[in-house]
């Protein structure tokens, strides 16, 4: 096809292409030592990387111990559901009947029958047997004090009090950590124990009243029930305390030093990929070793603690410290799986030109409907990374802002951008920009 505008329009094409290619050969020639990479820099950007998943480790167990001393609703948001559990009410009736019994004289009950049984003349062979009641007297007693312990134990009272009682003591929990409390909650030795005090003098009132007259001598008492016990509890009773004063700033600490690793990586989006997976994997690892610490504290018990007890004691403390870790966990998942999508391998194109197809075919139904986008696609179009820019840090920011967010709260954050990407794609319409433009030009 000859050009119409001749040959000095043909020299001009020619030099035009001669200039791309030798700006392509240049991005081509920087590109190559670039894809070779700097050990160093590789090398830095890896261990930066680690550092910043065992810093997520450290951020995860730092806000929770955080906000099990300083916010009592999620205290008592944690310690609440206990009062209704049934292995925590069985360890509780069996604490309060042993104490009520250890205050009850039962011989002295034989002696005084034994001798009420001799001042009315009875042959010494009644006699005899009066005072081989002491082992069925006991046991009513027992069975007695345990029933009547158990109706105050499982009635919505005990649950009453059980939350107001720790809603009033969480005060008290950080002079608890440091082991200088003399309130309801407590460090003593190796234990973390509450006074229940106040529910034997609810059991020694029922007992009054079913009949039990002796239960009235049963003088005021402080009797623990232990919340959690450990060997090691000085040791942790200082590292929670340290990542108490660090739970404000270690997350930040964490996501400053995992960007300044893909920043400094030769390939920053396989590095975000990178990132994303390890702090998945921390949080895998910490989700285990929950759960192997648990079985490891339930075996070095005392014979005497009730092994179901604890094990729900256990898991309730640590219910949002799993929910946290989850959350961390699909942030981190669904970050790597952004970064490998925004990637060139055929997996990625495929999706994204398939999203992109549909959309495209939804708009054009649109616009055969009457629907003109104007200054709105042009508007797009022009500002598209700017405007996906901006969906990713309102993202972000609401899951920094979120008290405690979960994982159902990632995934709904999660779709929300997608929907916003979705709504950016359908309204940028390219076909809206003057091809002459400069923002036209800028766009291609």
């Amino acid at each position: 096809m000859s050009n119409p505008g001749g040959e000095p329009g043909s020299n001009r094409e020619r030099s035009e292409i001669d200039e791309l290619r030798h700006r392509l050969g240049a991005l081509e020639g920087s590109a190559r030592p670039h894809a070779a990479g700097h050990p160093w820099r590789t090398t830095g950007s890896v261990l930066l990387i680690l550092f910043a998943a065992l810093l997520s480790v450290l951020a995860v167990v730092a806000v929770w111990a955080n906000s099990i001393v300083r916010d009592t609703d999620r205290y008592v948001a944690t310690v609440g559901p206990l009062a209704s559990d049934p292995d925590v009410q069985q360890a509780v009736t069996n604490r309060v009947t042993d104490e009520v019994l250890a205050r009850i004289n039962v011989d002295g009950l034989v002696r005084e029958l034994e001798d009420a049984v001799s001042e009315r003349g009875v042959p010494p062979r009644a006699a005899q047997l009066v005072g081989n009641l002491e082992k069925p007297i006991r046991n009513g007693l027992e069975q007695l004090i345990s029933g009547t312990t158990e109706r105050v134990v499982s009635s919505s009272a005990f649950e009453t009090v059980w939350v107001d009682a720790n809603r009033s003591v969480h005060s008290a929990l950080d002079k608890a950590l440091t082991g200088s409390s003399d309130s309801a909650v407590s460090l003593k030795g190796n234990q973390v124990a509450i006074d229940v005090g106040p529910l034997v003098a609810k059991v020694k009132e029922r007992l009054v009243d079913a009949g039990l007259g002796v239960a009235a001598k049963i003088p005021d008492v402080h009797t623990d029930f232990v919340v959690f016990q450990s060997d090691d509890l000085g040791k942790v009773k200082t590292y929670l305390r340290v990542l108490q004063i660090m739970g404000a700033w270690l997350p930040f600490i964490a996501l400053l030093v995992a960007a300044a690793g893909v920043y400094t990586a030769t390939r920053r989006r396989h590095a975000l990929i990178g990132a994303g997976l390890a702090v998945f994997a921390a949080m895998l690892l910490l989700g285990i070793a929950l759960t192997v610490f648990r079985d490891v504290y339930l075996d070095h018990l005392p014979p005497e603690v009730s092994r179901a007890a604890a094990g729900t004691v256990y898991d309730a403390l640590i219910t949002f410290l799993r929910a946290g870790v989850r959350a961390l966990g699909a942030v981190a998942l669904i970050t790597a799986a952004g970064a490998f999508l925004c990637g060139p391998s055929r997996i990625a194109v495929y999706i994204r030109a398939g999203c992109t197809r549909s959309i495209g075919a939804l708009r054009g139904v649109a616009a055969s409907a009457g629907l003109r986008l104007g200054a709105v696609g042009r508007f797009v179009h022009r500002f598209k990374r700017w405007i996906g820019a901006a969906i990713l840090l309102v993202a972000v920011i609401v899951l920094f802002t979120w008290s405690y967010p979960t994982t159902m709260v990632v995934v709904w954050t999660t779709v929300i951008v997608l929907v916003g990407f979705a709504i950016r794609e359908f309204l940028d319409d390219d076909s809206a920009t003057p091809s002459g433009s400069p923002s036209g030009s800028a766009a291609g």
